[in-house]
């Protein structure tokens, strides 16, 4: 049984740059495929999903592409599909802080959380200025402020952004790349990964399937 599945979503520039479109063409098909995969997910019973969608390092970008992406989130936050998502009892979980964006859509991140935080379909974690060693450091300065001492693995993880949630049991990272690139480090200890060729624009549920299907094929020891 397969309950958590998290995304690292690459391919968005590469997928514009291949068809001569500007970049944004790229982010705004990119983010358009996650309500289909919620969905996807939600037939297969899968409980929580995870998309990686702005990394701490991003706002290292070109400061044009960086405006771009938060245009992107201001429509994202506002729109049909988010309501949609929540008529369908999806959950939504920000892994990140979030402060440090704009304030209007730090606002609008926070309502949607507020909004649909007793939906219990799915759980649905979106990184939005998330990298993971921020996180673990966010997490031990938070207990050493406590002055929490002799802390087991339990302790610490009910410290992170997916306290009280599974780990992945399954990190699909599109386009190719091989990498985690920082995204979860502490919960993908014994996450299985999968790396298809697609870029994460043409990324749809045939491929996700796919993906599971492999999944089904893997025997996970956990170290025994």
């Amino acid at each position: 049984m397969i309950n958590h599945v998290a995304f690292i979503m690459d391919g968005n520039r590469r997928w514009a740059k291949k068809r001569l479109l500007p970049l944004a063409a790229g982010h705004t098909k990119g983010y358009q495929k996650m309500e289909p995969l919620i969905y996807y997910a939600l037939e297969k019973g899968i409980k929580y999903l995870t998309f990686w969608a702005f990394s701490t390092e991003n706002w290292n970008r070109d400061k044009k592409e960086v405006n771009v992406l938060m245009q992107i989130f201001r429509k994202l936050f506002k729109s049909n599909d988010v309501k949609r998502l929540h008529e369908k009892g999806v959950k939504i979980k920000v892994l990140g802080e979030i402060d440090a964006f704009p304030k209007d859509i730090a606002k609008d991140i926070k309502a949607l959380v507020e909004k649909t935080k007793n939906n219990k379909e799915i759980t649905v974690n979106i990184g939005l200025n998330y990298g993971g060693r921020p996180e673990i450091l966010r997490a031990v300065n938070n207990l050493l402020s406590e002055k929490k001492k002799n802390v087991d693995e339990e302790t610490f993880s009910s410290y992170l952004y997916t306290k009280d949630q599974p780990d992945p049991d399954l990190i699909i990272r599109t386009s190719g790349e091989e990498r985690l690139s920082g995204f979860l480090p502490w919960q993908s200890v014994y996450s299985e990964f999968y790396f298809p060729e697609t870029l994460w624009p043409d990324f749809n549920e045939k491929e996700f399937e796919k993906a599971l299907q492999e999944f089904e094929k893997r025997k996970r020891r956990f170290g025994k």
